[in-house]
Parts: structure tokens; C-alpha cells; sequence
């Protein structure tokens, strides 16, 4: 395998997902953050900016994309959100491929997708590793966020695919209803374990 080996990390909302993420980097492992490119590319001075509101006017000003108000317009209208994706999907897809460029010669990678089996993104990848950890430490960390009621946080599992399901497609899970300490473990472990993988095919 001359390419890297590249890791889909996933995982649902207050899984630990980002805190995880952070562990690979640690460890050493490259992490490509799809949505903070899009936050990046969305953001101040953003390249994206002259696109969107070319599309949808009114949806963006001097901080980049006016959040709430591009939402209210896509989210309710799958022809106006596939419009919105076609505009950013591509841009994503191409700032992976630079980081690929960039990290080529690295043993591996993580791309850091929060929907990835929601969105067929596990075909585009070597081996899953979900994050997951107990419902009730879920809850709890997800309701502890600034704005988020009990209706927001259903909607959004609604949209999910169910934990259990993700840890049954993974190739390998990581529980982050443990210390940050053990958690950190668990990464390591598997970091030093897909190194022995890959070498072996290789």
C-alpha cells in the first residue's frame, strides 16, 4: 500500500467524536476535519461566500454565512439543499485531496466524518472507527450545550443513524463513556495495531 491508510472516524452527536479526534492527532495521525473546512471556507472572507449568495441571497455578510438564515432556506427544501451541497461538497473533496498530497507520506490518516454512514462515506475509506459510549452520557453531554433543548437534541438523532448501528458496521469502536485517560489508551492501542496492519499488507 503505497497511499496512507485512511481511517473514517464517526460517530453521533456528543459521542466524543472531536474529543477523539484530537487523540489521533496526538498519536501522531494526520485528522482531515470536514466540517471545519467548511466552517473555514464558510467563515470570514471565505471562498465559498460569493457562491452562496449568488445562490441564496441575503445569506451571507461581512462574518461569512449567516447560519440560521441559510438554514432556514435549505433545510426545508431538499432541491435548495442539494444546491447548497453541490456547492460545497466539491470544495470539500477537493481540500482532502490536498491534504492527501500533503500527508502521502504518512503511515495514516483519519478524515474526521460526522455522517459518514448517513452519507455512503465508509466506501471511500480502509476501516471505521466509531465513537460511541453509554445513551445516558450522550444526554447529558449534549443537553450541557448552549442552546440545546430536549426537542433539538430528538431532531437531530432523528437524523442519525442509531448508535447501535454504527457500532455494528464499525471495524473497530472506541468508548468514551471512560476516562479521558482510558479513552486515550484505547487510541493508542488501535494506533499501534492498524501501524502492524497496514506494515503487514504492505
Amino acid at each position: 500500500m503505497t497511499r496512507p491508510l485512511i481511517i473514517g472516524l464517526t460517530g453521533s452527536i456528543g459521542m466524543g467524536k472531536s474529543t477523539v479526534a484530537d487523540m489521533f492527532e496526538r498519536a501522531g495521525v494526520p485528522v482531515f476535519d470536514a466540517d471545519a473546512e467548511v466552517r473555514r471556507m464558510q467563515g470570514p472572507g471565505g471562498e465559498l461566500l460569493s457562491a452562496i449568495e449568488a445562490a441564496f441571497p441575503g445569506s451571507t455578510g461581512p462574518d461569512g454565512v449567516k447560519r440560521e438564515a441559510l438554514g432556514a432556506i435549505v433545510f426545508s427544501d431538499k432541491d435548495k439543499l442539494k444546491q447548497l451541497e453541490a456547492i460545497v461538497h466539491p470544495a470539500v473533496a477537493s481540500k482532502r485531496m490536498e491534504f492527501m498530497i500533503e500527508h502521502g507520506g504518512a503511515p495514516m490518516v483519519v478524515f474526521d466524518i460526522p455522517l459518514l454512514f448517513e452519507g455512503g462515506g465508509q466506501s471511500q475509506v480502509d476501516t471505521v472507527v466509531v465513537v460511541s459510549a453509554p445513551p445516558e452520557v450522550q444526554r447529558k453531554r449534549v443537553l450541557a450545550r448552549h442552546g440545546m433543548t430536549e426537542e433539538k437534541f430528538a431532531d437531530i438523532l432523528n437524523l442519525q443513524m442509531p448508535d447501535s448501528e454504527k457500532r455494528d458496521l464499525a471495524d473497530h469502536v472506541i468508548d468514551t463513556g471512560t476516562t479521558l485517560a482510558e479513552t486515550e489508551s484505547a487510541v493508542r492501542a488501535l494506533v499501534e495495531k492498524l501501524k502492524k496492519i497496514r506494515e503487514a499488507s504492505s
